[in-house]
């Protein structure tokens, strides 16, 4: 619970909290042989990186590692009521069966140590990372964690080898559908074998790879209704964790001048949401909530924090022209319709 700068309090549901393995020897302690003994990309090993350094400072151990810390920054300091717990594994390996055995890793971390933790569990929502360049090894993940009672969705990387509306990718939809589980595609850290972060090429520095490479999911969501996928599976749900909702309007807005001469061809039925942070515009100005209602923006976002990056932002920074009715929904209501999380009725009232 929050109090904003008009004095009302909020619930706030933080969508978007990354966690880690306290180093690679962790990781190994937890993979399986063949995989135990196979070498892989080091969290670190990002070709662009914050120059201040990519976390908040003040972390005992590795940032997003010890759930008694992430607790104690998020719940007691930050005013969270509930965390949606997002593994970042090690980016896209080029033998998949290692990329799904250091996703399954991760999985196994997160339910062990978060959410079936005595202390925080109940306050934990967990994200189970899947590869999508192995359908039979993500659906093995779906089965194994969909039905867990704090999980409420599948991670895939933003990065991908092809746009997530080709056929091949279709089963993994389906199943994720059928789990009522949402989808969420996020910025994967570590360097593995993914494409530049621009169709023209690589970047040259950090601040351009950070504006750039979030944009990325237009690619995949303009070729996912192309290819009818929503329409395809109509109760799929994604989220684009990265944010850029602020670019959806003028999307919508040029697939719908070519799109609907040809809806034959261009089906558009999708259900998407947006992780909403501290990089997504226009900010605080007077127009903010007027461009959060245009295209229906203000029922797809969520608060995202992005901890425990440096640019990990509090839920008071909402745009002061947000109406009370955009603000709940931003905090904590659109989250808590989609994952499912009840929020008593004497603080959702506040």
């Amino acid at each position: 619970m929050i109090e904003h700068r008009d004095g009302r309090r909020t619930p706030v549901i933080d969508a978007s909290v990354h966690i880690f393995f306290r180093s690679n020897a962790d990781l190994r302690g937890v993979l399986r042989e063949p995989f135990k003994s196979r070498g892989f990309p080091d969290y670190e090993m990002d070709w662009y990186g914050a120059p201040g350094g990519e976390y908040l400072h003040g972390s005992p151990g590795y940032p997003g590692s010890d759930p008694d810390v992430v607790a104690e920054q998020l719940f007691s300091e930050r005013g969270v009521d509930v965390a949606i717990l997002h593994p970042m594994t090690r980016g896209i390996m080029p033998d998949r069966h290692l990329g799904t055995a250091i996703a399954a890793a991760h999985n196994e971390m997160m339910v062990s140590r978060w959410l079936e933790s005595t202390a925080y569990g109940d306050r934990f929502r967990g994200t189970i990372r899947v590869n999508p360049d192995d359908i039979a090894g993500a659906l093995r993940e779906i089965d194994r964690w969909g039905t867990h009672p704090r999980v409420v969705q599948i991670g895939i990387p933003l990065q991908s080898r092809e746009l997530y509306g080709k056929p091949q990718y279709w089963p993994l939809w389906e199943a994720a559908a059928a789990a009522n589980l949402p989808v969420a595609v996020h910025i994967e850290t570590g360097e593995g074998v993914a494409f530049p972060v621009t169709p023209s090429g690589k970047t040259r520095t950090y601040e351009q790879y950070l504006a750039f490479m979030a944009l990325n999911y237009v690619y995949h969501l303009m070729n996912m209704i192309a290819e009818g996928v929503f329409e395809r599976t109509p109760s799929l749900k994604f989220v684009w964790a990265d944010g850029a909702a602020d670019l959806l309007t003028p999307f919508i807005w040029r697939m719908d001048c070519f799109g609907r001469p040809h809806l034959e061809q261009t089906p558009w039925a999708p259900h998407v949401y947006f992780v909403q942070g501290s990089l997504d515009g226009p900010g605080d100005t007077e127009f903010a909530g007027e461009w959060l209602g245009f295209t229906g923006k203000e029922d797809m976002v969520m608060f995202g924090s992005s901890y425990p990056h440096w640019h990990a932002v509090n839920a008071t920074a909402v745009p002061s022209a947000y109406s009370a009715e955009q603000r709940d929904k931003l905090c904590w209501r659109n989250a808590a319709e989609l994952y499912g999380i009840d929020i008593p009725a004497e603080l959702a009232a506040q």
